[in-house]
């Protein structure tokens, strides 16, 4: 399968963003679905979980 670039609108942001063909071949070998967020609203929400997630740590 030949894939080529596709672009996607940003859920989050709204902001158009490029699915390269690469990226799409990547992630189809891992078996993930294609992405709904652009890279920078996929940062902000890696480290959004994170904070949560040492905001439900206890010592």
């Amino acid at each position: 399968m030949e894939f080529q670039d596709k672009k996607i609108i940003c859920k989050d942001c709204g902001n158009e963003f490029i699915f390269t063909a690469g990226e799409q071949e990547w992630y189809a070998q891992k078996g993930f679905s294609e992405p709904a967020r652009c890279s920078e609203c996929r940062k902000i929400r890696k480290a959004e979980k994170q904070d949560n997630n040492q905001d439900n740590i206890r010592y």
